[in-house]
Formats: C-alpha cells, structure tokens, sequence
C-alpha cells in the first residue's frame, strides 16, 4: 500500500497492485485495473519511488527469518509416516 495526497490535500492509502497505468499531464494521474483515475500531488516519479519501495518491502518480509526454526541448524528434517497400501487397491497392479 502507498500514501498518495489528492490535489485537495486528503491524503489516501491505495493498493499498488491495482495499478494500471501513471500518467503526467501536467498532474500526475493514477488509472487502476478498473479504470477508475485519481489525480495526485506527487509526481510520477516519487509514485513509482513508493511502488517499488512497497513491492521492496514486501519481498524483504518472505525472506525474514520465520520464528520457531533454529537458525543454527543447517538441515531440519521432517519426519513423515510411512506408506502403506490402501486395502481396496491391493492386488490391483
């Protein structure tokens, strides 16, 4: 999600992925998949800064360290159950 401030000063949180498209005439215009457009105060190029430093962040959590695993351990295993034929497929093979 990005803070954009619209021309009036009310600033909004909008979902980046649903960008579509930004343009510059002289203001910058944000059109979403569905088409729906606002016209912002930033410009285009700090609209693109703040995408790409939320998609940033974003990759930056799934490779945080998950909690509960030993970071010492070079090699956890899981342990399964062993497998074992289903009793209407036996002999039909």
């Amino acid at each position: 999600m990005i803070l954009l401030t619209r021309l009036s000063g009310s600033a909004f949180v909008l979902n980046a992925d649903l960008i579509e498209r930004l343009d510059s005439t002289p203001d910058t215009v944000v059109t979403l998949v569905d088409g729906k457009k606002y016209v912002v105060a930033e410009g285009l190029v700090e609209v693109v800064d703040q995408v790409r430093a939320w998609r940033g962040s974003i990759i930056a959590a799934g490779s945080a360290p998950i909690t509960g695993v030993d970071p010492h351990a070079t090699h956890q295993r899981v342990h399964l159950a062993a497998v074992s034929s289903h009793p209407t497929l036996e002999g039909e093979a």
